[in-house]
C-alpha cells in the first residue's frame, strides 16, 4: 500500500508517516510501499527558483541527501570569501541551506552555495560543531554531511524554515496561532496531515491581505515567522504596493473614474493596457474616464499584469431586509465574515461539510440587505431556498426561486447562472438593486456562459467554492469577477473535528475480459482513456466493496452514462443522471436522506449540488480522469462532521487511467488528506 503525503515532508524536515489500510486484504491484493509525489519516483526539472522543492526523501537518512560536489560555475557565490572564524557563523549555513534547498549538506555544497574556498568552509564547519550548531555524519559518496543540531530536536516543536526567494515557508509542527497568521498572508500549499506544512506567498496573497497599511502586515509576519525575513518583507512590501496603485471610483457626476497614484503608473500600464472600448478619455494625469460596463474588464486586465484595481465605488446597496442567524457560527466562518466585511468582497475557500452556505448566510446578516444567489442548477436553488428558511429569520415568503421551474422574485432570490445571463431575463435584476450578490460554485465564473452574470454589480460579492481551480488556468479571473480567497486550511478543520478526514483508497483494477483489454491497445487518445474507465471489471470491484462495507450509504459515481446503466442494472439500484426528470431526481434525494435508500449510482449531476450529508461510502467507478475540481467534489460528498468515511477510486490497472487517478488525487494530498494505493489482483494472478 502507498500512501500520497503533502510535500512538506519531502524536504526531509519531516518525519515519515505509516497509515493503516483502510479494509482487510483480501488474498487477490499487493501492496506497495511507495509514496507518490517521492523524488525517488519522479524526476526533478533542477531548477531551483522554480520547482516546488529540492526534496529529500520521506524518512531517509541525512546520507540519503549528499549530492555532488563538483562546481558548475560557482554563479550562486557570494563575495565574502576569506573564510575566517569570525566571519562564519551559523546564520551562514542556513543561507547556504536556504540556496540549496534542503537542510543536509556536503562542504563542497557549502562551499560553492557561499562562494568560499572549500578548505576554510570545512574547518569553520568542523568549529560549529565543535560549539554544537552543527552536526556531522559520515557517508558513502563524501567524507562528512552536515546539519544544523536543532534539527535533531523538530519531533518535539515548532519550527519555521523561511526560503525567501522562492516566496516558501515550511513549518514542522505549527501552533494554531502560527497557522492562523500565515493564513493572513499565504496560501498552504502542502500538507502531510500530522506534522509539516509547506506556504507558498503568492501576490495574491499580499494583494487580499485583511490589513489596513503595511505595517500591520509587517508585524503578522513576524510574529509568524518568529523573526524578520527582510529578503521576504522587502518582496511582500513591492506587492502590497502594486495593490494600492489602481482604484475605481465614483465621480460626482455618477460615472466611474480609474485613478492612479502617479502619472507614471498610468501611463506605462494602465494606458499601455487600455483602450476605447475601456475608457472614453483622460480627465487628467492619473484619472480616466471609463466606459460604463467595461469595469470588471478593466479590473481582470490590470489584475492579470500584477495590478489588482480596489473597488471604491459607490454601488447600489439595495433595499434594506433584516436578517438574524438562527446558528451560531463557527470561529472560523465568523472570521470569514469578518473578512468579507473589511472590503466587501471574496470567495469564502473551504471543503465540502466545512459550512460555507451557512457562512454566506452570516455575510448576508452583516450586509442587511437584499439579496440574488447565483447558482449551477435547480437542485441547488432547492437546496438554497430551504436552508434560508431553516437558518435565518426570513419567512417563506421573503424568498425566491428563477429558474425553469420557478420565476419568482423576492428580496432574497435564488436564480441559475444561465437564466440571470439570458437576455430576455436579463432586465429582472438588472432593475432590483442587490445589496449582495452570492456565487455558489464560483469555479464555474469565467466560462463564457456563466460570467456573463458577474455583469450583476453589487456593492457587496461573495463567491463559495470548495477548490476555486481551473485546467484551462483561467482561475485568477475568479478573483478579478468575484473577489479575492478567504478561507481556512483543510488540515485546521480536520485538526479541529469541524469536518472529518475521509480516508481515501486508489485501487487499481485488472480488465474484466480480453475484448476490452485489446481494444485499448489499439485505440488512440481520448478512446484509450474511456475504455479503461468503462472496464467491465469495475463491476466485481464495485460489489466487492459494497458487500465489504455492508452497512454504509454509498454513492458510485460514473462519468459516461452507458457504464452507469451497466451497473445499476448490475446491482439493481437506480441510476441518477442528468437525464432523470427533476421531479423524479427530487424524490431518490429525498428517499437517500430519509435512509429509505442506502445505494445510488449517480453521473456527473452528483458532481456539484447535490446534499447527501448522510453518505459514508463513496466509490468511484470512473471520472478522475477530468479534473482536479471533480476530484475534490466526488471525494467531498462524504466529507461530514459525523467521520468515518470511506472513498474508493477505482482505476484499470496497467493504463493512463493510473497516471490520472494518482495526479488528480494528488491534489487532495496536499491539502492535508492521506490517500492510499492499492493494486486488485485478478483470480488467474493468485
Amino acid at each position: 500500500m502507498r500512501t500520497i503525503r503533502g510535500n512538506a515532508s519531502e524536504i526531509g524536515l519531516l518525519p515519515p508517516t505509516v497509515e493503516p489500510s483502510v479494509t482487510d486484504e483480501r488474498p487477490s491484493e499487493r501492496r506497495t510501499d511507495v509514496s507518490i509525489g517521492d523524488p525517488s519516483t519522479e524526476a526533478s526539472d533542477g531548477d531551483d527558483e522554480s520547482a516546488t522543492s529540492s526534496r529529500s526523501r520521506n524518512g531517509s537518512d541525512p546520507a540519503d541527501e549528499a549530492t555532488d560536489t563538483s562546481d558548475e560555475g560557482g554563479q550562486n557565490g557570494g563575495n565574502d570569501t576569506d573564510g575566517s572564524a569570525e566571519s562564519f557563523t551559523l546564520a551562514d549555513f542556513h543561507e547556504a541551506s536556504q540556496r540549496e534547498g534542503r537542510p543536509v549538506l556536503t562542504a563542497g555544497a557549502v562551499a560553492r552555495s557561499l562562494g568560499r574556498p572549500h578548505d576554510a568552509v570545512n574547518d569553520q564547519l568542523d568549529r560549529l560543531a565543535d560549539l554544537g550548531d552543527l552536526e556531522r555524519r559520515s557517508v558513502s559518496t563524501d567524507p562528512v554531511v552536515w546539519y544544523p543540531s536543532e534539527l535533531e530536536d523538530l519531533t518535539d516543536r515548532e519550527r519555521v524554515v523561511v526560503f525567501p526567494k522562492r516566496h516558501e515557508i515550511v513549518v514542522d509542527r505549527p501552533e494554531q496561532f502560527t497557522r492562523a497568521q500565515l493564513a493572513q498572508f499565504a496560501h498552504l500549499a502542502d500538507a502531510n496531515g500530522e506534522d509539516g506544512y509547506r506556504y507558498v506567498v503568492r501576490p495574491e496573497d499580499v494583494w487580499q491581505a485583511p490589513h489596513d497599511s503595511f505595517d500591520d502586515l509587517e508585524r503578522t509576519m513576524r510574529q509568524a515567522l518568529g523573526e524578520r525575513n527582510e529578503e521576504l518583507e522587502e518582496w511582500v512590501h513591492s506587492q502590497w504596493d502594486r495593490a494600492h496603485q489602481f482604484r475605481l471610483r465614483t465621480h460626482e457626476d455618477g460615472y466611474t473614474v480609474l485613478e492612479a497614484n502617479s502619472p507614471e503608473v498610468m501611463g506605462n500600464v494602465a494606458r499601455q493596457k487600455l483602450d476605447e472600448e475601456h475608457v472614453h478619455a483622460p480627465i487628467s494625469e492619473t484619472e480616466d474616464w471609463v466606459r460604463e460596463g467595461s469595469e470588471a474588464a478593466i479590473k481582470r486586465i490590470l489584475y492579470e499584469v500584477g495590478y489588482p484595481v480596489q473597488d471604491h465605488r459607490d454601488l447600489d446597496s439595495g433595499e434594506s431586509l433584516s436578517v438574524d442567524l438562527a446558528v451560531s457560527l463557527r470561529d472560523y466562518q465568523r472570521t470569514w465574515v469578518d473578512r468579507f466585511a473589511e472590503s466587501g468582497e471574496g470567495i469564502f475557500v473551504g471543503p465540502p461539510g466545512s459550512g460555507k452556505t451557512v457562512a454566506a448566510m452570516g455575510a448576508m446578516a452583516h450586509v442587511g440587505g437584499e439579496t440574488l444567489i447565483l447558482v449551477p442548477n435547480r437542485d441547488l436553488a432547492r437546496q438554497w431556498a430551504d436552508a434560508v428558511v431553516e437558518y435565518t429569520s426570513l419567512e417563506p415568503a421573503q424568498v425566491g426561486q428563477y429558474h425553469g421551474g420557478q420565476k419568482q422574485v423576492r428580496p432574497v432570490t435564488i436564480a441559475t447562472y444561465q437564466i440571470a445571463g439570458m437576455d430576455r431575463h436579463r432586465s429582472l435584476f438588472d432593475d432590483r438593486e442587490w445589496g449582495l450578490v452570492v456565487f455558489d460554485e464560483c469555479q464555474h465564473v469565467p466560462s463564457d456562459v456563466y460570467r456573463r452574470s458577474t455583469h450583476l454589480q453589487s456593492r457587496n460579492r461573495l463567491g463559495l467554492s470548495a477548490s476555486p481551480i481551473r485546467e484551462d488556468d483561467r482561475q485568477t479571473e475568479i478573483f478579478t469577477l468575484v473577489g479575492p480567497p478567504i478561507g481556512t486550511d483543510w488540515q485546521a478543520l480536520f485538526d479541529a473535528g469541524f469536518v472529518a478526514e475521509p480516508e481515501l483508497e486508489i485501487r487499481y483494477v485488472p480488465w474484466g475480459d480480453d475484448e476490452q483489454r485489446n481494444a485499448y491497445v489499439s485505440a488512440e487518445g481520448r478512446g484509450k482513456y474511456r475504455i479503461a474507465a468503462e472496464n467491465r471489471g469495475k463491476i466485481d470491484e464495485v460489489r466487492y466493496l459494497l458487500s465489504a462495507h455492508a452497512n454504509s450509504k454509498a454513492l458510485v459515481f460514473v462519468d459516461f452514462l452507458d457504464q452507469g446503466r451497466e451497473i445499476a442494472d448490475a446491482l439493481d439500484v437506480t441510476f441518477l443522471s442528468g437525464e432523470t426528470p427533476h421531479h423524479e431526481r427530487q424524490r431518490l434525494l429525498e428517499e437517500f436522506r430519509r435512509d429509505e435508500r442506502d445505494l445510488l449510482v449517480v453521473s456527473r449531476v452528483g458532481d456539484e449540488g447535490i446534499d447527501l450529508p448522510t453518505a459514508d461510502l463513496a466509490i468511484v467507478a470512473s471520472g478522475l480522469g477530468g479534473s482536479r475540481r471533480q476530484g475534490t467534489q466526488r471525494a467531498g460528498r462524504t466529507m461530514r462532521p459525523a467521520g468515518g468515511a470511506l472513498v474508493y477510486v477505482l482505476a484499470t490497472r496497467g493504463t493512463r487511467e493510473e497516471e490520472f487517478a494518482r495526479r488528480q488525487l494528488q491534489h487532495l494530498g496536499r491539502k492535508g488528506m492521506t490517500v492510499r494505493e492499492r493494486t486488485v489482483e485478478s483470480p488467474d494472478e493468485d
